[in-house]
């Protein structure tokens, strides 16, 4: 068994953190919430995050950073991308070369555009060269917990690592798949969180499974282009990593992405829903980042350009939708 750090206690980090658990690994769960710290020690469970859940007690918490990680052989990145980067850096001086990094974050840095596996190589390289792993796929964290059956995608430069982390953390109900697909599996994990918003703005717009299919699938021609210009695969994008997790998020009443596209879609404002929201939406930073991306690569992303019209340009989600389709008739390649 394995020493894990988890660095961040939400949904997904909690739901990781009880599947090592399970498998029998000696898991420190960090967060910088006292409560949820508390709550996991002594309760067992984290209802702020993942409610109606029994923690295991190989699964410790701490708010101490340096003590999670202190000692680790694997520690998953599980926290919201915008904050990615300073956790790295505060982390520093507990790091060693034989960690392996395995990011559980879909979401792309706003300011560099960067993915995470380029954070990690920026910030750790310049002490030594670090091992990474991407996990990503549809896996909606209450379902993980609660053993639902699950696949996702362990992706790495070293074949090496991605199977450490697929056989470490498969148990029962979670079946990890591999991948050398880092670029693919980073950027459908985190456009995918765009598109959600723009499927939860069509249902909440009224309209019905016929919109929502079609978003869907042009969507994921927008992530293909954008990840193959990239140098990603294209069957990666066929795959758990890539439509997979776009329909799960696209259609799962569970995605935060989607509900917030819901509201917007009702009328309400990004502040009004966000502001009442106790998780990170992803795709509410990503559409900026994902935006940078487009003009970097000169891809054409008009569902993304809408999205970011209608989070950061004053532009209402009825008026996204006709911009959409009178677009000019092309053909669908």
């Amino acid at each position: 068994m394995k020493r894990i750090a988890v660095i961040g206690a939400g949904s997904w980090g909690t739901a990781l953190g009880v599947v090592a658990g399970r498998v029998g690994h000696e898991v420190r769960l960090w967060s910088r919430n006292e409560a949820v710290v508390e709550q996991v020690n002594v309760r067992r469970v984290n209802n702020a995050y993942l409610k109606s859940f029994v923690i295991p007690n190989n699964v410790i918490a701490t708010t101490d950073l340096s003590l999670a990680v202190r000692g680790a052989e694997r520690v998953l990145l599980a926290a919201p991308s915008h904050v990615t980067r300073q956790l790295i850096v505060r982390m520093l001086g507990n790091l060693n070369p034989e960690m392996v990094f395995v990011s559980a974050t879909k979401g792309i840095e706003i300011e560099s555009g960067k993915r995470i596996s380029e954070i990690v190589d920026e910030v750790v390289g310049e002490l030594f060269e670090p091992r990474f792993v991407c996990l990503s796929g549809p896996s909606f964290a209450q379902e993980v917990a609660a053993g639902q059956p699950t696949a996702v995608v362990a992706a790495s430069t070293s074949a090496d690592d991605s199977l450490l982390v697929q056989k470490e953390l498969s148990f029962e109900n979670l079946r990890i798949y591999t991948n050398s697909d880092v670029v693919g599996t980073e950027i459908g994990g985190a456009v995918k969180n765009v598109m959600a918003i723009a499927s939860g703005m069509v249902t909440g717009l009224g309209f019905g499974t016929n919109s929502v299919a079609a978003l869907i699938t042009r969507g994921l021609a927008e992530i293909a282009r954008l990840a193959m210009a990239m140098g990603a695969r294209q069957e990666t994008l066929m795959g758990l990593a890539g439509l997979g997790d776009l329909v799960l998020t696209c259609t799962g009443g569970l995605s935060r992405n989607r509900f917030v596209g819901i509201e917007l879609g009702k009328g309400r404002t990004l502040d009004d829903v966000v502001g009442e929201m106790h998780q990170v939406a992803e795709g509410v930073k990503t559409t900026l980042a994902v935006r940078m991306l487009a003009t970097k690569f000169n891809i054409e992303m008009p569902i993304t350009n809408e999205i970011h019209a209608v989070l950061y340009e004053g532009k209402t989600a009825s008026d996204a939708a006709q911009m959409l389709m009178t677009r000019p008739l092309r053909g669908e390649c």
